[in-house]
């Protein structure tokens, strides 16, 4: 195998590790987020009555300021890397996520709940699994928490290797 061939392959393995571990830091801090927000919604519903549906919207907002400071400042930190948006942008897109995500949360629950006559506890667990894989994760990766990508050639990046703003890329002579 040619030298330039095992660097590439050992490239896409090194790629497919540091993607396996950002997956998995995720799903450690979604599910500590989760933990905290069923732990709330079963708390409030059980101890003061409150109807599920917004014991959910009570332990999602707890659950996400956990979710979203496991986030920023661990699963998708990068020492190489500077994140896209500043940390208000990113709070204010997290919101908006976490606004979505509860009211999927809290309207399939109630849906699976009401139509399947299943516990709301354990109608939450199925709806969490899915949302948080198919929609949560990929926002916040994808959108959230999105880095600044350096081009393979290093055109656009400044004498410290750092990504050059857009207006600013530099083409090669």
């Amino acid at each position: 195998m040619s030298e330039i061939k095992k660097k590439k392959k050992q490239k896409l393995l090194n790629n497919l590790m540091e993607r396996l571990k950002t997956f998995t830091k995720a799903q450690f801090s979604a599910m500590t987020g989760g933990a905290v927000d069923y732990m709330v919604m079963v708390f409030f519903t059980e101890v003061f009555h409150i109807h599920y549906t917004i014991s959910i919207a009570i332990g999602g907002i707890v659950g996400a300021v956990v979710n979203f400071t496991l986030n920023k400042t661990w699963t998708f930190k990068s020492k190489e890397l500077p994140y896209k948006s500043t940390g208000m942008h990113q709070l204010l897109k997290f919101a908006l996520v976490v606004t979505n995500s509860i009211v999927l949360k809290s309207s399939s629950t109630y849906l699976i709940t009401t139509f399947l006559k299943i516990d709301y506890k354990f109608s939450r667990i199925i709806t969490d699994l899915i949302i948080s894989i198919g929609f949560n994760y990929n926002l916040q990766k994808h959108w959230v928490f999105r880095k600044i990508s350096i081009p393979e050639n290093n055109i656009g990046l400044s004498e410290n290797n750092l990504p050059l703003p857009d207006n600013e890329y530099k083409l090669p002579e």
